[in-house]
Parts: structure tokens; sequence; C-alpha cells
């Protein structure tokens, strides 16, 4: 028979789990509702000819034969997100580890300053701004202040020209990236426990760069799981960036990516089948590139 300390004990235990849940249950009921039931519906959806009107046609492997087969474009929005996802997801991933560091590294006060700082571009419309920035015209912030330095003899179509298109966009992505893995990372830092700090001084550890990759780096596994995890969704997820900046369509397709074209024909084209094909096609890719990352960065048993 259990003594009364111990009834007491997992009492107090079962009313800090309700109230966990209790905490929890809006953003799950969210996350079922809008992320869990819409995908697990997109998948059988991508077997049939559904324009949301009439009802569903199942047409059997149609759609994905048409994909690989037909789809041209489809194809080179695969080029585009790989290109895309290549260049912002390990940058970005660096980019967000490495200000987190340097952040951690600030008196308190700045240490909030900064981490808002980098971390509202995440939640703000900022193509304006960029549009702005990169203006095909002479006025343009990035034309006048290359002109002025004479790197160029006239002004560029830096949101026009396929051969810069990409490379603005990756930039604007790069920006605005320092989001939920951001801040899963300044969490990490202040969460490492300082007495690892003197233990590895006692044991030889003579500088920032050591404490970094024999302290910091291990203690902050799971941190950095979760931001690679969420910089490879932000990466091959990355569409309304070049919606945004660069128009729908984009010249020649040049910031094409497999989300935009899921959007084209879902919201423009109303071929919801095709669309939910699109979808998982991506999603397949995503979970592949989460389960080798995964692999590489989950703490070994």
């Amino acid at each position: 028979m259990k003594s009364a300390p111990e009834k007491k004990k997992k009492s107090s235990y079962r009313s800090e789990s309700a109230e966990c849940w209790l905490m929890l249950a809006p953003f799950l009921i969210f996350f079922v509702v809008f992320t869990v039931i819409p995908v697990l519906i997109s998948i059988p959806v991508g077997f049939t000819d559904f324009d949301m009107i009439n009802t569903p046609e199942f047409t059997g492997l149609s759609n994905y034969k048409n994909l690989f087969l037909s789809d041209r474009t489809f194809i080179h929005s695969i080029r585009v997100t790989l290109i895309f996802a290549v260049f912002s997801g390990p940058v970005s991933y660096v980019l967000c580890f490495m200000l987190a560091w340097l952040i951690n590294e600030l008196p308190s006060f700045l240490k909030t300053v900064f981490t808002l700082i980098f971390y509202v571009p995440s939640m703000a419309n900022v193509y304006t701004v960029w549009q702005l920035i990169f203006s095909g015209d002479q006025y343009g912030y990035a034309n006048s202040f290359l002109l002025d330095l004479g790197i160029i003899t006239s002004a560029k179509q830096w949101l026009t020209d396929t051969q810069y298109i990409l490379f603005v966009v990756i930039l604007v992505q790069l920006w605005i990236s320092l989001g939920a893995g951001f801040l899963a990372l300044r969490a990490g830092f202040q969460n490492i426990d300082k007495s690892m700090y003197e233990a590895g001084a006692i044991e030889g550890i003579k500088n920032r760069w050591q404490e970094l990759v024999y302290i910091t780096i291990p203690a902050m596994k799971p941190q950095m799981l979760f931001a690679a995890v969420m910089q490879i969704v932000a990466a091959f997820t990355a569409d309304i960036v070049g919606r945004n900046l660069v128009g729908f369509p984009s010249t020649d397709y040049a910031a094409h990516t497999i989300m935009t074209h899921a959007y084209d024909y879902g919201w423009v084209r109303y071929e919801m089948g095709y669309s939910s094909a699109i979808c998982t096609v991506l999603f397949l890719i995503m979970f592949g590139a989460n389960k080798l990352i995964t692999k590489i960065l989950a703490k070994e048993d």
C-alpha cells in the first residue's frame, strides 16, 4: 500500500500534467484541425480529379504521371526548390546559430533588444522595403549604391531579370528566416548549466571555440535538431517571398518553387487533386530530408 507522501506526490504530478495539457490544448486543437487533418485528407485527394465544385473523381496515378512525365514546369520547380533549399537552408541554419551564440555573450538587456531586432523580420511584411532596395530604376537603393561606386554602368532589373531573381529571393528569405529555430537556439544557450564550463576549464578547455565545440554544441542537440527541422521546412516550402517580391508567375518561372506550383493549381486553377499530388510529393521530399538531418544530429543511445 502506498504511503501518504507517495500519494501526494502522484497527485501533484497528475495536477501538473493536467495543467500542461490545458496550456497546450489551444495550439494542439489548431494544429490538428488546420495541419494534421488537411495533410491526411490531401493524400487521397491526390488520386482524384477535384475542382472544389463537383464530386471528386478517382483517377488513380494519373496526377503523378502527369507531374513527372508531362509537367515541365513542375520539373523546373523541383530544380528551383533544391537550389533554394541548398543555399538558404544550411546558410540560414548556421546564421541562426552564430547570431544566437553572439547574442548570448551580450549583457541581459542587449540580449532582449537584439533578439527582438533579428526575430521581428520573420513576423513583419518586409517585401515593400526590399522592393524599394531592388527597384529596377537608378533610384533603387541597390542600383544607386552600385552606380555611385562605379561597379555597374546601368541599372539592373533585380526583380525581373532571370539572372538575379533567385539570388534576390534567397537573400530576402535568409533575412526573414530567423524565426522559431532562432528562438529555440537562443533558449538553448541560456539553459546550458554554467558548471559545465567550469568543469571544462578544469579538464583543459582554454578558449571559447573549444567551449563551443566540446560543451555548447553537445549540450544543445535537442534545440539544434528542432532548429534544423524548422529551417528545412522553411526552405522547402518557400513560396510567399517569391510571389510577393518578384510577382506571380516570376519571369521564366525563375522563382517558381514546388510550393508555388501547388498554389498555382490549388488557388488559381482550382485543380485540387493535382495540387494535392504536388503537396504529397513535397511532403515526401521534406520527410526524407528531415529523417536525414535527424540521423545526423539526433543523440545516439
